[in-house]
């Protein structure tokens, strides 16, 4: 079974954690320095938190499939749309290590479509500014859009 991921910037990652384990009844699956997910089940959804000074803003969107061939198969299909894709690659972000693909909506939101091949103590692809507290995700397309607008958050820098 495939699910939407969220991954939204949070300018309290306590109160954040807080508030969504709340509102969706489930703990985080994963907590690390500026950064949390939850695997929930009802609705099925990865919600990703990542510490930003630039809270409210949407960090990206995501895919996460069971398998590196529903990967392969996705990228496939949005470059046979004539979307432009990042080609798939095998990384490890976020604390884990994937099989991935990126893409950006016309209004420059970032999708990843992934699958999770493991975990990872590796923090690649995940900077935590020590000064602000903000983490920025340094994915191939990942500049911060702000919720409600079209225009995008300032980045991570």
């Amino acid at each position: 079974m495939s699910r939407v991921q969220l991954a939204l910037n949070v300018s309290d990652l306590d109160a954040a954690i807080s508030f969504y384990s709340k509102l969706f009844a489930t703990e985080p699956a994963k907590i690390k320095p500026g950064y949390a997910n939850f695997a929930i089940a009802d609705p099925p959804l990865k919600l990703v938190l990542l510490q930003s000074a630039e809270g409210g803003t949407l960090n990206h969107l995501g895919v996460e499939t069971e398998t590196a061939a529903e990967v392969v198969a996705a990228e496939a299909r949005l470059t046979d749309t004539g979307l432009a894709t990042t080609g798939v690659d095998d990384t490890v972000c976020c604390f884990a290590e994937k099989v991935e693909t990126w893409v950006n909506d016309p209004d420059g939101a970032p999708w990843e479509w992934y699958v999770k091949t493991a975990d990872s103590e590796d923090d690649a692809g995940v900077e935590l500014d020590e000064a602000s507290g903000t983490v920025c995700c340094t994915t191939p397309a990942s500049t911060p859009v702000a919720l409600g607008s079209k225009a995008g958050a300032p980045t991570c820098g």
